[in-house]
């Protein structure tokens, strides 16, 4: 079955990224969403994209090092509201696929949480180009639905040697690599990130696709 999921829950150009409101948007169209998290000095996980607050905020601090009280009041003083996962897990109600991106290292403890408030879900990925997340992750639960996210600098052989690699349950790949027929030697499923072109996403609508702004 072929998966498409909106890239962190952007499905319109004015829509702000990684916020329940366009989450649950991507959920009423039938989609499922991608985002990506990060571990408060509290231990708490969030739906945010970058590891500081410079970008979106203009306030210099890391999400690591913020209590997530302070960091909720920041985000929503700017009303863009910084969502914990578990709001985010409580909105897709089981219903749609979440591609759930480990973005820096995880602690034990804090990959422990992870699958804790993932245990439930039935359509889910969780990925990450850091691959002693997934290592550590497989240690903890073999069953869980891991994904490794690709460079659009490695070589096709490289690919094909990770693929490999027994926890490893699907790949992300670059959209660059929609077009070659290199990678058949690959028997695990593959998405291909960020389509950003109708005209291109019409043309691989046959695979499965993480996209944006359509």
């Amino acid at each position: 079955m072929v998966t498409h999921i909106i890239h962190r829950g952007l499905a319109k150009t004015n829509f702000k990224e990684n916020t329940i409101s366009s989450f649950n948007y991507c959920f009423k169209k039938k989609y499922g969403v991608e985002t990506d998290l990060h571990c408060t000095k509290d231990n708490k996980i969030v739906c945010f994209h970058d590891f500081s607050l410079k970008s979106k905020f203009k306030v210099n601090k890391y999400i690591r090092k913020i209590y997530y009280d302070e960091l909720f009041k920041i985000s929503k003083k700017n009303k863009r509201s910084i969502p914990l996962l578990r709001e985010l897990i409580k909105t897709s109600k089981n219903r749609h696929y979440l591609m759930l991106e480990i973005k820096p290292v995880f602690s034990r403890s804090n990959l422990l949480k992870l699958t804790k408030e993932v245990k439930a879900l039935k359509k889910y990925g969780l990925i990450s180009f850091k691959e002693k997340n997934l290592r550590d992750l497989y240690k903890i639960n073999k069953r869980l639905n891991l994904g490794l996210l690709v460079p659009s600098t490695w070589t096709f052989s490289k690919i094909i040697k990770k693929a490999k690699l027994k926890f490893i349950k699907f790949l992300i790949l670059e959209k660059k690599f929609l077009t070659t027929n290199k990678l058949n030697k690959v028997k695990k499923n593959i998405f291909y990130y960020t389509v950003k072109s109708k005209i291109l996403f019409n043309k691989h609508k046959s695979k499965n696709l993480i996209f944006e702004n359509l």
